[in-house]
């Protein structure tokens, strides 16, 4: 099989420069793998590279979705697949590099992902449910599907549900296509924190709510946004009127990005063959050895 070299991390790690680094050391594109930074226009809130930041290192699955399609987990597979493909055939090594688990299990283990269409009933039943009604349901009908799906995103627990309910395929085997090595991009959890309310205040200094605004503006739902989480929903929300102060929207979304990051880690967690690096040491320096000794080569 033709190797593949993850970067997996939680939010504001660090992952994306350190992605950067090593592609520019190694000769590698990247192709992303968060599930927000596919819609195009939604660049502040999550956290999407810089094209200055990019270093003329070729990134893939940014921008290719518009704002409020539906976009599954099996589209996101083929078009990964595909873009790691085309890079490998180019003669260069190709880095996945995200933080959305589900899409990064979905390409290491290869994933046989369901056909099936949304049906619209089932959809509009399911839409109905609270999260927790959905992941009782997942968890009486199909309780392995609950290791799969971030419990927090609610758009993913109604595509299992959905599957479910209209008896979808499910559990089918993995069927791995690349040979894998994941490093992983964290911190100390109060180290971690700092970089979370940094990196929020400069977002937001930058115009993130202006984003928001122009999302609006230009017809993107308010239920869309809910549904993205985090940012999104709390940035909407804040512009809806929804907050007593700034302050209090502020608070609530850091509060909610830091349980995130909690969830990710524990996300990760549940892989053993991650290589967690020390970012407070010189995380370049170990993730450049153990890139070179995945290839087996000095560079």
């Amino acid at each position: 099989m033709e190797k593949l070299l993850i970067i997996a991390g939680t939010n504001a790690s660090g992952k994306s420069d350190l992605g950067v680094r090593l592609a520019l050391e190694t000769g590698a594109g990247i192709v992303s793998a968060d599930s927000r930074q596919v819609f195009c226009g939604l660049d502040l809130g999550s956290g999407k590279i810089r094209p200055e930041e990019m270093k003329g290192v070729p990134h893939h699955l940014l921008d290719v979705v518009r704002p409020g399609e539906f976009f599954s987990l099996k589209q996101y597979q083929e078009m990964a697949y595909k873009a790691i493909d085309d890079i490998l055939c180019s003669g260069r090594r190709a880095y996945l590099v995200g933080g959305t688990g589900l899409y990064i299990n979905a390409v290491a283990d290869g994933y046989v992902l369901s056909d099936a269409k949304p049906d619209e009933e089932v959809r509009q039943r399911v839409e109905a449910m609270t999260l927790e009604e959905l992941k009782s349901l997942i968890e009486k009908e199909n309780p392995s599907e609950l290791l799969n799906v971030d419990l927090k995103n609610k758009r993913r627990l109604e595509r299992s549900a959905e599957k479910i309910i209209a008896n979808a395929p499910r559990n089918l085997p993995s069927v791995p296509r690349y040979e894998t090595c994941i490093i992983g991009v964290t911190w100390p959890r109060e180290i971690l924190y700092e970089r979370i309310r940094v990196r929020l205040q400069r977002r937001l200094e930058e115009g993130m709510l202006d984003e928001v605004k122009r999302l609006l503006d230009s017809g993107v739902s308010e239920d869309f946004l809910y549904r993205l989480g985090l940012e999104y929903r709390y940035a909407m929300m804040y512009i809806r009127g929804d907050f007593g102060s700034y302050e209090a929207f502020f608070d609530k979304l850091f509060m909610e990005i830091r349980h995130l990051a909690k969830e990710q880690m524990t996300w990760f967690r549940k892989r053993k063959d991650i290589h967690w690096i020390d970012m407070s040491k010189d995380p370049f320096d170990e993730a450049l050895q153990l890139t070179r000794s995945f290839y087996g080569d000095n560079g």
